[in-house]
């Protein structure tokens, strides 16, 4: 695989490599075990929020309506 990274990420991984006594490939190795895994990435969801507050149209209720059905709950 082929990363291309920006100049001051790629001295700041040479850095931390040469000063922990390992590969380039190995602190990233370590890097990414470090990121969470309790969901696959495909899965996770992007949440967009609207602002809502009391409105004489019923914004509130509407909204509250559409947050449950997206979360699967009654």
């Amino acid at each position: 695989m082929t990363v291309d990274l920006p100049d001051e990420a790629l001295a700041r991984l040479r850095a931390e490599a040469a000063r922990r006594g390992m590969s380039i490939d190995e602190v990233i190795v370590e890097l990414a075990e470090r990121l969470p895994s309790d969901a696959p990435v495909a899965s996770r969801r992007t949440l967009a929020f609207v602002g809502a507050g009391a409105s004489k149209a019923g914004i509130t209720r509407r909204m509250e309506a559409t947050l449950a059905e997206g979360f699967g709950r009654d």
